[in-house]
């Protein structure tokens, strides 16, 4: 089988992370770095060991590179979309870094010329691949909860100056805001675990830091499932705390608080929450994340030419949510959905 050649869009802080993780998939070759300057795409193929990569300042001349099967869109938020666009024109398959795009319209048009396309896409909500997460999963799927009624997920990270993406994350033009810079996070992991739609969402804001921040850091939303369950969801960048990724989901048979179990009719005799023993989400820091296991995942779904779970069309689903809270804060309303 020939390799598929990738390339990598975009040179700062997560790109070396996502080359690391195709070069260690034997399906794949990274062929192409595409950066704004030539001097710094050359760097970055020297300091990650490619040695047959050809370096491109001009994102619509690659695309012509027949070596190339795969996009990895690794770029500024505000950079996505048309990115995203070109790419499927082009028969790309995609891999795009969270968030999709800064606003509710250019999702839709970045879902439309994928569909158009045909092309396979992925999402980089690599906390799914995650060792804690993919548990976590499993044990709600085998009934260790029972059927479940309420859910928490929080991202809590505090940044400052020393944060790579400082300069453009706490900007509303390319940050966008709390939810899209990283709280996505923990509304795409309430999803996993609720798997009805949301209904209705209500969001409230807050800050701590109006000097360096261009939105308010803190958010909180709750949200109102299709089939009468409900969830909060919180996300900041002004708790003054170390990285804190929380998950707690109750069922009417047991309870799950982060790495912690409680299941007493599945584990025989069990008084006190057992320790779920997998690495959970507890850094901030894209070296400590699982982008080998999500390129792993992408190159069996092209491989197998099936859809991936968390493609184009579910991470809509996602932003959806975000759109909605943001919104939502906005207005000082509650904000139905599907958003019109």
């Amino acid at each position: 089988m020939k390799k598929f050649g990738v390339a990598i869009i975009g040179t700062g802080w997560v790109a070396p992370e996502h080359i690391r993780a195709f070069k260690m998939n034997p399906h794949t070759e990274v062929t192409a770095i595409v950066s704004r300057s030539a001097e710094k795409g050359k760097r970055t193929a020297k300091e990650c060991g490619l040695e047959n990569c050809a370096v491109y300042t001009d994102y619509k001349e690659y695309l012509k590179d027949k070596n190339v099967d795969i996009i990895c869109i690794c770029t500024p938020n505000h950079m996505h979309c048309e990115q995203t666009i070109l790419a499927a024109e082009a028969g790309k398959h995609i891999l795009i870094e969270k968030p999709l795009a800064m606003t509710w319209e250019d999702c839709k048009r970045m879902r439309d010329a994928v569909q158009k396309a045909g092309v396979k896409t992925l999402v980089g909500f690599v906390g799914r691949h995650n060792p804690y997460m993919v548990t976590a999963r499993n044990l709600i799927k085998d009934g260790y909860l029972g059927k479940l009624f309420y859910a928490e997920t929080d991202y809590w990270h505090k940044i400052n100056e020393s944060y790579p993406c400082y300069e453009w994350t706490t900007t509303k033009e390319v940050g966008g805001s709390s939810l899209l810079a990283g709280g996505c996070h923990a509304v795409d992991a309430m999803r996993q675990f609720m798997k009805s739609d949301v209904v209705s969402v209500t969001a409230h804001t807050s800050s701590c830091d109006k000097t360096n921040f261009e939105y308010d850091g803190t958010i909180v939303i709750i949200v109102k499932f299709a089939d009468g369950t409900c969830g909060k969801i919180g996300s900041s960048y002004d708790f003054i705390s170390p990285y804190i990724f929380n998950v707690r989901v109750f069922g009417n048979e047991g309870s799950l608080i982060n790495d912690s179990i409680y299941a007493p009719h599945k584990i025989n005799q069990q008084k006190e929450y057992m320790q779920i023993p997998a690495k959970t989400l507890d850094s901030g820091d894209v070296e400590h994340h699982n982008f080998p296991e999500q390129a792993d995942y992408f190159l069996e779904c092209i491989i197998n030419d099936v859809e991936c779970d968390s493609n184009i069309f579910d991470a809509m689903k996602t932003h959806e949510i975000i759109f909605a809270a943001d919104m939502s804060a906005e207005l000082g309303k509650t904000v139905e959905l599907p958003l019109k």
